[in-house]
């Protein structure tokens, strides 16, 4: 898997999928829905727990999976970005995250070996998607208390263990840690992963992708592109990059920091646009295309996806606009012998 992969991104630019929130969005499921026969009894809404329907409404995730193959993804996330008992905490839900995971990736799974089976000469692949939580370990949440945290590091690989745990056994081909506003919480995702394959004597291919979180150029724990690059250059990484928090035109500085001294192959996958008044994104995919398009033309990216906002139409203009486009030839770190 990892030189079979490896191959493809220096030949021509590999299509990630684009949100499944968006999608999920689109169904118009009520509770019944979320709950299924499972979790009737269930004293806390479910509604909006979007990875417990790899549980109860899998004939959703699946389908959702199948029009961005469809349209011409080479990559497809798991439905799993709160997939950790921190996230799952919310909804009394810690006993059941292996499950989910598991689940998630076999229904993901499923889907890809169809579309590879029907043309062997497009390969796709599962990426296990590991989420931030929501826990930040390296920033107080009180603003009384600047040394109180309120997650551990140690708590945090706990959790990411058991996720990942469950994604390596329900089939996934990489691991992408995704959306990182703390690059302390990606750390301990990339020692949980390490541990996981250590006990399992394997490897998997790992993606790792920051989020800008506004004009500042910075995490939200404070770090420019450079410096979360720099953070995170011990992870035996397939990709960096960015995705999330900014559309395609005010991401494009920092994936330029990123392909000058990345080592690795360079992922971006941003927003819509920018959210209107009402908090939603309503760049066509025409639009974003000519957005994106110029990453191609300059040759940024070696992956290349929709987040928030995005549908299969917008990953469609995407797979067309990546056909004929020349990948990122990878570089070394400056000052690196």
């Amino acid at each position: 898997m990892n030189n079979h992969i490896t191959e493809l991104l220096q030949k021509r630019v590999l299509v990630l999928d684009g949100a499944m929130g968006t999608m999920v969005q689109r169904y118009q499921l009520t509770e019944d829905d979320f709950r299924g026969n499972r979790f009737q009894e269930s004293a806390i809404d479910l509604k909006g727990n979007n990875d417990l329907l790899s549980i109860t409404r899998p004939d959703v995730i699946q389908e959702i999976h199948e029009q961005y193959l469809e349209a011409g993804a080479d990559i497809i996330e798991t439905n799993t970005f709160s997939g950790t008992s921190i996230a799952q905490a919310d909804y009394a839900l810690e006993a059941v995250v292996y499950e989910i995971n598991k689940s998630s990736a076999e229904i993901a799974k499923k889907a890809t070996d169809n579309f590879t089976k029907a043309n062997p000469d497009k390969p796709r692949f599962v990426a296990g998607a590991l989420g931030p939580t929501n826990k930040t370990a390296s920033i107080s949440p009180d603003v009384n208390d600047p040394a109180f945290r309120g997650i551990t590091f140690d708590e945090l690989v706990l959790a990411y263990k058991e996720q990942v745990e469950g994604l390596v056994d329900g089939g996934v081909d990489l691991l992408l840690v995704e959306t990182v506003f703390d690059t302390l919480n990606a750390k301990a995702a990339a020692f949980a992963i390490q541990n996981v394959f250590d006990e399992k004597q394997i490897t998997k291919p790992i993606m790792i992708s920051g989020t800008i979180t506004d004009a500042s150029g910075r995490t939200l724990s404070g770090q420019t592109a450079e410096a979360f690059l720099v953070s995170m250059s011990h992870v035996p990484m397939l990709s960096i990059g960015f995705n999330c928090a900014l559309g395609a035109k005010q991401l494009r500085p920092h994936l330029e920091t990123l392909a000058k001294k990345a080592p690795c192959f360079i992922s971006a996958y941003p927003n819509a646009g920018l959210p209107n008044e009402f908090g939603e994104y309503d760049q066509d995919p025409e639009a974003m295309g000519r957005e994106v398009k110029a990453y191609l033309d300059d040759q940024l990216v070696n992956i290349l996806g929709g987040c928030c906002g995005t549908i299969p139409d917008h990953i469609r203009e995407m797979a067309r606009l990546a056909s004929s486009a020349q990948p990122r030839n990878i570089q070394v770190l400056e000052g690196a012998s």
